[in-house]
């Protein structure tokens, strides 16, 4: 679209004002690419009152340069019939001020949005079908796109994850919902067939998502990643993977790898006992992780379990040896994380055969510095 202009004026002013309350001049290129209709605007009757009224709700200058930035239809929107209000029934919606901004935040349509129809029908039809209201609203300001589009869908999606059994009062009922809204039914269907590959019945496909349902919005590169590693390099059986689907929104490279192939060293090594489930390797935290393989000893005589889960896993009471294994855990997941390549496995494997586990089991951490060879 072109604009001509008897004198530049109105452009500049436009340009001028929005560099004034902190826009980039790459931002401000950018807001004219996007909405050039902006540079013959009123600035003091429209633009100026919208930038006043989102500094006395609470935004700052930097809140506000991205906001528009990212969404300069804003500007267009009316402030008295449609920004106002609609501020207002977020704040009252979740009584915080706070939390409103943030939802506008993620999501700054939503000022533009009608809510009437495109909101509050989809409240409508969770409500009616057993949902807390606490449950919606946390979903609302988790993900505030979610739950603005067709009703009709909605409720087509509301029954098929009834049909899976899922209680509608738990908040997995909405995470699954969402889950299923955040696909089209061919993508979906691509992603099961993608499991059913890997040996999953549709019953375990449908079992794994009654567990986890975000395990079906894992994109598909990564599923077969993290199912190829897991089954075809460590031996895992694939339904193992379907009752504890949680792993694969973990990391590949920063958690899954490092921990399973340290794992594999360990148990072929005596060092721990062959009990040991996905869930706790890899559904841990970091911070979990090393404490269930950490000893402290207490005299150098005898070394106490710091969790229960480490005398469960089978360490030797060895002290030295112990503490050791806790500073080489930190290491598979900041160190050899850090250095993976093409074939993460292998060099993983390497480097902890032929540097880590001997000096586990000499105990000659001590001097060694990660330039060691």
């Amino acid at each position: 679209m072109c604009f001509h202009f008897e004198t530049p004026e109105k452009p500049d002013s436009f340009i001028a004002f929005l560099e004034k309350h902190g826009f980039s001049k790459t931002q401000v290129t950018n807001i004219i690419r996007r909405q050039p209709h902006l540079l013959v605007f009123d600035i003091e009757k429209t633009l100026f009152p919208k930038i006043e009224f989102l500094y006395s709700i609470g935004f700052s200058k930097p809140d506000l340069t991205k906001l528009l930035t990212s969404y300069p239809g804003l500007f267009r929107t009316s402030l008295e019939k449609q920004i106002i209000p609609s501020f207002n029934v977020l704040r009252n919606m979740f009584q915080s001020d706070d939390k409103a901004i943030k939802v506008i935040k993620w999501f700054t349509s939503i000022l533009s949005r009608n809510l009437d129809s495109q909101l509050f029908p989809n409240m409508d039809i969770l409500r009616r079908n057993g949902v807390p209201e606490s449950n919606i609203v946390t979903m609302l300001l988790r993900q505030p796109r979610t739950l603005m589009f067709n009703s009709v869908r909605l409720k087509e999606i509301v029954e098929e994850v009834k049909r899976t059994g899922i209680d509608s009062s738990r908040m997995k009922f909405v995470e699954a919902t969402f889950a299923l809204r955040s696909m089209s039914k061919s993508t979906l269907e691509k992603k099961f067939d993608i499991y059913r590959r890997w040996g999953w019945s549709d019953q375990e496909i449908h079992e794994a998502f009654r567990k986890y349902p975000k395990c079906l919005t894992v994109s598909e590169d990564k599923i077969m990643a993290v199912m190829d590693f897991l089954v075809n390099k460590m031996g895992f059986n694939s339904t193992l993977v379907a009752k504890q689907s949680s792993i694969l929104r973990v990391s590949l490279e920063n958690v899954i790898v490092p921990r399973a192939l340290f794992a594999q060293e360990l148990l072929s090594r005596g060092l721990v006992n062959n009990d040991l489930t996905l869930s706790a390797l890899f559904d841990a935290s970091e911070e979990v992780f090393l404490r269930s393989v950490e000893y402290v000893g207490s005299g150098s005589h005898q070394a106490k379990p710091r969790l229960n889960n480490a005398a469960k896993w089978g360490f030797p009471g060895q002290r030295q040896r112990v503490e050791t294994l806790a500073w080489t855990l930190a290491l598979s997941t900041a160190f050899f994380s850090h250095l993976l390549q093409s074939d993460p496995s292998m060099f993983i494997l390497s480097n902890i055969k032929t540097w880590v586990l001997p000096r586990i089991c000499s105990g000659s951490f001590e001097s060694c510095s990660l330039e060691d060879p």
